[in-house]
């Protein structure tokens, strides 16, 4: 059993960065460049994107597929370029933090 909880919190812990740090990854890979957290800038607002997927099952790996891979139409004209450099935790890292307010 103490295994098990071991196991299930260092799994989480994984995902669970502190705020400053989805910041400095977001801002890393130019992120920012075309999202701001609370306005459309080039692409929607992180909280839009959250509200969006909000009840969603797989949510965050649905987002994080889309941020590496990217995508056209789910947001209007402007498609989302791919970001295939990103490495896969980074870019669920960066799915989680917005799902959860970008905060």
């Amino acid at each position: 059993m103490r295994l098990v909880l071991a196991s299930s919190l260092l799994a989480l812990s994984a995902f669970a960065a502190p705020a400053g740090a989805s910041t400095e990854l977001a801002t890393k890979n130019a992120c920012m460049a075309c999202h701001a957290v609370d306005r459309k800038l080039v692409g929607p607002a992180f909280q839009d994107v959250a509200k969006k997927y909000a009840g969603q099952k797989d949510a965050a790996a649905a987002l994080s597929e889309s941020i590496r891979k990217g995508g056209a139409g789910k947001w209007g004209p402007v498609p989302m370029p791919a970001q295939p450099q990103l490495a896969e935790a980074d870019a669920t890292t960066l799915a989680t933090w917005v799902l959860g307010g970008a905060r």
